[in-house]
């Protein structure tokens, strides 16, 4: 008998999620996830479970919430303040260097004790989104070679349109491919323009190397008719997220914006749902790829 992947089956047990599948026919037995993409979610949901195990579930609702980014409240390993853990993502991917000219950027470079420094790097962790460096980070400690850490999503999304063969990751429609552990899972966030895979693939086509507010989670394990995902800066905290797959293990029923969605407000409740998303990318990770020894950090930007 196939063995479940251990992820899946550890965060079942961690979440206390329901394991029945009323609405959705359980997925044929898959492949099991390599040793790489193995270690891409395990990275994922331990710090998931360190931020207090925030979620939201398959109807689009945050079940919980413990602390946020820029708080000096204590993570669940009890010592360790979410502040200085987000400062962790910029530093340890390699990119505060990015951001060297942003106030407060400086400061996180570091682990500072005194009030101003500490106030300034809080306030650099609240203005500039960590999503992707948390996305960066985690490839970073995982050893995925090849992959390009950025502060924007959209770069991976890029990068894996135009990288040849498809390494680390290769583009393709969230709606004709199923997901799996180590996979990214990527939404477009912004108001006009594109919408869906095709829009998306329109606008890597049309536009180069613009700008496209996106937002991108991982992968983490894929079984008993749900995918969950992993993001950081997901409500400000590293969130997971439940979503629907069918019996192929595809998405199932993604709650997808058209462009003419009614507005979430408190008269329209069935409208409001943290899942409905111009979901345009899922990022395949190539199954034969090594985990490579995590680069150097850098040295600290000059203050």
């Amino acid at each position: 008998m196939p063995r479940r992947p251990v992820a899946a089956a550890l965060l079942i047990v961690a979440l206390g999620c329901d394991a029945r599948t009323d609405d959705v026919a359980p997925s044929p037995p898959a492949a099991p996830p390599s040793a790489l993409a193995s270690r891409i979610a395990a990275i994922a949901l331990a710090e998931h479970a360190l931020w207090h195990r925030p979620f939201i579930d398959e109807n689009g609702r945050l079940a919980s919430m413990t602390v946020a980014e820029a708080e000096g409240a204590r993570l669940a390993d009890g010592r360790t303040e979410a502040w200085r853990r987000v400062a962790a993502y910029w530093r340890e991917s390699g990119l505060l260097w990015r951001m060297r000219a942003m106030p407060g950027a400086a400061e996180c470079a570091y682990s500072p004790d005194d009030a101003a420094a500490i106030a300034l790097c809080r306030t650099f962790l609240i203005d500039h989104p960590w999503s992707a460096a948390f996305v960066s980070w985690v490839m970073t400690k995982a050893g995925v070679p090849g992959f390009v850490a950025s502060p924007s999503h959209v770069e991976f999304v890029a990068h894996a349109y135009r990288a040849p063969g498809g390494r680390p990751y290769r583009l393709t429609d969230p709606a004709l491919e199923a997901p799996a552990a180590g996979d990214l899972l990527c939404f477009v966030r912004s108001a006009g323009e594109p919408l869906g895979h095709a829009g998306l693939r329109a606008f890597l086509d049309s536009h180069g190397d613009a700008a496209l507010p996106m937002h991108c989670e991982i992968v983490a394990a894929v079984g008993q008719g749900r995918a969950h995902l992993v993001g950081g800066n997901v409500l400000q905290g590293v969130t997971l997220r439940v979503l629907h797959v069918n019996r192929l293990g595809r998405l199932w029923g993604l709650p997808q914006r058209t462009g003419l969605d009614p507005g979430c407000a408190p008269e329209r409740p069935q409208a409001c749902s943290f899942n409905r998303q111009d979901w345009a990318a899922l990022l395949k990770l190539d199954p034969s790829l090594q985990a490579a020894a995590p680069p150097p950090l850098p040295s600290p930007p000059a203050r």
